[in-house]
């Protein structure tokens, strides 16, 4: 039961009742922080409020909880383009290429090849359908009949050029008893060699030494300099169980010559020529199904998927440096865009991966793999299996970005490849029986600079979720301006409307649900209020923005319309931090006369022991059956005036503040 006062001029202090000489005087103790500016330092506002600022984006998506100025750069997930900064502007259009009757069931797209600048691509059916090879024309855009049909499904694609001089195009495919490879050098007239006795099948292909070297599902290792029905070579057989490689490429050894490597489900194999056997790397790995898919040298460095992890592995004299460089290194990705990276591709200015979101990444503990440097938040748990969208990702050694996002859950992507056919530098990939293309930049382009780039119709943009660097605190949201460029209506002097707008949402408190704040559709910056002038209390805050643009209505326009894009320069939203109220109070202690039952010296006794109180202790001058007037306080300062000698009459000025 909380204790009152019911007397004037009297105040109850840790257990003691006292006579006072005057009102009691009450201040506000609570006191607001300083204003503090995050993200873009030249950012100012009014003394009491403070800036968060959005304007550069290039640290890419995965940050679910931002922490501090140093996480302003990145996005909890987005499809819009993140690789420059004070520009936030659509994703690059995708094309789908013709549909293609070929009459397989559950077909998929196994390989994406490329010969004499046109694109070749298999097509898988049924384990009892053999596959079926087309060639795209570009003009048409149409696939051409059947060139050829492979005995089993086709696993991999390259090109080698012997040492003749002559360039094929070879597509690998096998089962689980051999099988071969299928090749061509003008498009036309296609061989199959076929090796299923000496069990010298192609699962994987690579080029080396002059030779076309694959290795089969028992990872028997073969090569040839020469393409011919005459047969191939044995060389090296991985010491592994039959299932068990995953890919073979080239890359440096520690001494800076190439050489021949097989990613494994338990890790990195080299291959030691000399005397055809093949090595264990530093880079072993515990057992994941999916280790080592797509795993290719970009740059300086190979790149080992494992799940939905990336191993960046630098071969060094007498030391190997391996980092994880994947999209999982922070807080991965949203739900029901988790998966499996199954295919790699590299361009001029990204490392691209495909995210297959029909299988969860397994989880791993950090300490199972030896010599290396390992982020000890990969160890941890992931989602369970779940079905979500697939998406393309691309790496620039900066971030993670999301260059394309399937339009359906459930589906995942077949290939990857990247080339320069028909004189445009683009990424092809297979999605839900479909082929699909979009044009890549070869070199760092300025959005503003660009006329001719292509743009898909809409992209949404999700920051972290923003708490100040204190969860505890309440804060309120005050303003939130954004600056959006590009944006146009009745671009074609038409009666359309092409308008280039930013919808702009915001959630708090970690909720899923959203609310719409607007949506800009001119030049300039843009100023929403929060409640109505009288702000929004939050503890956390994250926005959704969602750029799009009107498609045509005709190809023409659509031709002409693709090319343009909203651009979001910033996003500045003001706020300040709102701490508990806290009261002080400052009274004058009577002690001239016995109170209460206490004689003065009594009283001055348990003043000196509330001061002196190791704890905080009870405070109230009134009668509030609430208690909610009943205040639990430090005797922060004492001044008094007492009598001499035998005396203990005086009075006593204390304050007393709330902690």
């Amino acid at each position: 039961m909380a204790n009152k006062v019911s007397s004037n001029n009297e105040i109850y202090l840790n257990g003691v009742y006292y006579p006072v000489t005057r009102p009691v005087q009450s201040v506000l103790a609570s006191l607001y922080p300083a204003k503090v500016v995050i993200g873009d330092t030249s950012k100012d506002s009014q003394i009491r409020s403070s800036v968060v600022a959005w304007s550069d984006w290039r640290g890419g998506i995965g940050i679910e909880r931002m922490e501090g100025a140093g996480e302003t750069d990145r996005a909890w997930y987005s499809t819009c383009q993140l690789r420059y900064k004070n520009h936030l502007v659509l994703p690059g259009k995708a094309t789908q290429t013709a549909a293609l009757s070929h009459g397989l069931t559950s077909a998929t797209i196994g390989a994406i090849g490329e010969l004499n600048d046109e694109v070749y691509v298999a097509w898988n059916g049924s384990t009892s359908e053999p596959p079926k090879i087309h060639k795209y024309n570009n003009t048409s855009d149409a696939w051409g009949s059947v060139l050829d049909e492979p005995a089993d499904r086709v696993t991999d694609v390259t090109n080698f050029t012997d040492r003749t001089g002559t360039t094929y195009l070879v597509f690998a495919h096998y089962d689980a008893n051999g099988s071969g490879y299928t090749y061509t050098s003008d498009g036309s007239s296609w061989t199959t060699d076929s090796y299923n006795g000496a069990g010298e099948g192609a699962q994987y292909l690579t080029t080396w030494d002059e030779r076309l070297w694959g290795i089969n599902y028992a990872g028997q290792l073969w090569y040839t300099s020469v393409i011919a029905e005459s047969g191939v070579n044995t060389d090296a057989k991985l010491p592994l169980p039959d299932g068990y490689v995953t890919k073979l490429f080239v890359a440096r050894d520690a001494s800076g010559e190439p050489i021949i490597y097989a990613a494994t489900k338990k890790g990195l194999w080299a291959h030691d020529a000399a005397n055809s056997r093949f090595v264990e790397t530093q880079l072993g790995l515990p057992f994941h199904p999916d280790a080592g898919k797509g795993t290719l040298k970009w740059r300086d460095s190979v790149y080992i998927p494992s799940g939905m992890g990336i191993y960046k592995y630098i071969n060094g004299s007498n030391q190997a440096v391996v980092t994880i460089v994947g999209p999982d290194r922070d807080d991965g990705l949203p739900q029901a865009k988790r998966g499996a990276i199954r295919q790699m591709a590299s361009t001029h200015n990204e490392l691209l991966a495909t995210v297959d979101a029909l299988a969860a990444p397994v989880t791993t503990a950090g300490d199972e793999i030896s010599n290396v440097y390992w982020q000890s938040h990969h160890g941890a748990m992931v989602i369970d299996v779940n079905t979500g969208f697939s998406t393309i990702l691309g790496y620039n050694e900066l971030g993670w970005e999301v260059k394309w996002q399937a339009e359906e859950d459930g589906i995942g992507i077949d290939a990857i490849a990247v080339n320069n056919s028909y004189d445009d530098y683009r990424m092809w990939w297979g999605w839900n029986n479909r082929v699909y293309h979009m044009t890549m930049p070869s070199n760092i382009i300025n959005p503003s600079e660009i006329g001719d780039f292509a743009y898909a119709a809409e992209g949404i943009h999700e920051t972290p979720w923003f708490n100040a660097g204190q969860s505890e605190v309440d804060k309120l949201a005050l303003k939130l301006k954004i600056d959006v460029r590009g944006t146009a209506t009745d671009e074609l002097n038409d009666d359309n409307d092409y308008t280039r707008t930013v919808k702009v949402e915001y959630a708090i408190d970690y909720s899923s649900n959203y609310t719409e704040m607007g949506t800009v559709s001119t030049d300039g910056i843009t100023t929403y209020t929060f409640g109505a002038n009288l702000g929004t209390v939050f503890q956390a805050i994250r926005f959704r923005l969602t750029l799009a643009r009107k498609a045509g209505v005709n190809a023409s326009d659509e031709n002409q319309v693709k090319l343009k894009t909203p651009d979001v320069v910033s996003t500045t939203l003001e706020y300040r931090k709102k701490l508990d109220a806290k009261w002080g109070h400052q009274v004058n202690v009577d002690l001239s006369r016995p109170y209460k039952g206490n004689t003065p010296k009594q009283l001055r006794t348990n003043l000196v022991s509330a001061i002196e109180n190791q704890t905080l202790v009870e405070f109230t001058f009134r009668d509030d059956d609430s208690a909610t007037r009943n205040y639990y306080v430090d005797v922060v300062s004492a001044t008094g005036l007492e009598s001499t000698g035998y005396d203990e009459r005086g009075s006593s000025t204390i304050s007393l503040m709330e902690p």
